[in-house]
């Protein structure tokens, strides 16, 4: 997609919630190099127009801690693991942009300094002010809580613009799209629509947090390689859940 040198990107700096689903592609564990490539692509488009960007990731296609607790192990030692996948996601991310020639940070919330830093705001902000992605893993670094939680306090630490959440369908429905096609699709909701419909926007906590602090949050289909780009250019596409 050729941008024209008169345009300016809608948001300055944004905040993009990846699913380890996403990753996954067509495989039924790890990662697809090829998909991981194409996101890859995407950021570095976004990045290559000035956009300041974070990258939250989460571990479902390595593993997951909530089946793997109702399946019988203890809750926490489950979220742990699945916070240590999202790791492993993150670095298979920070190689691909780096082969690109975009610079990048893995920052996270348990400390491993052998292979990351650990997720200081000031730190995480300084580096997004020179132009790297930071990618940010092992969600809030406590049990008990999701990837869109953290994705959710990371943006409102940082003061990101919005948050992005790229999914594998373009936008919120009422039901599921792929069990039913005829499913509405919105193209804006408020928070306490998204609240009260349960709709899998994202959890209860990561929407109330986004609620309390006003910060937008546009879901989207990332499969499409244009999407990002179009979203920073402030196309209408995918929903829109604010106030």
């Amino acid at each position: 997609m050729d941008i024209p040198p008169t345009v300016v990107p809608k948001f300055k700096r944004v905040l993009l919630k990846v699913s380890g689903e996403i990753l996954m592609g067509n495989r039924n564990l790890g990662i697809d190099p090829d998909l991981l490539e194409r996101m890859s692509r995407q950021i570095k488009q976004v990045h290559d127009l000035g956009v300041e960007i974070g990258v939250v990731v989460g571990g479902g296609n390595i593993f997951r801690g909530l089946p793997a607790a109702k399946g019988g192990m203890e809750r926490a030692s489950a979220d742990y693991m699945g916070m240590l996948a999202t790791v492993i996601n993150a670095l298979a991310l920070q190689d691909c942009l780096e082969k690109m020639g975009v610079f990048t940070r893995v920052m996270t919330a348990l400390h491993m300094e052998q292979v990351a830093e650990p997720f200081i705001r000031r730190r995480a902000i300084r580096h997004m002010e020179k132009g790297r992605v930071i990618i940010l893993a092992a969600g809030t670094g406590n049990p008990y809580f999701t990837t869109d939680t953290a994705a959710a306090l990371r943006a409102i630490e940082l003061e990101a613009d919005v948050l992005l959440k790229g999914t594998k369908v373009d936008g919120v429905y009422e039901f599921d799209p792929h069990l039913e096609p005829k499913a509405k699709k919105f193209d804006n909701l408020t928070y306490l629509e998204v609240l009260s419909k349960e709709l899998k926007v994202m959890d209860a906590t990561a929407v109330s947090l986004c609620m309390d602090n006003r910060l937008p949050i546009l879901v989207f289909n990332l499969l499409d390689d244009e999407n990002l780009e179009k979203v920073i250019l402030g196309e209408k596409i995918g929903t829109l859940v604010r106030g």
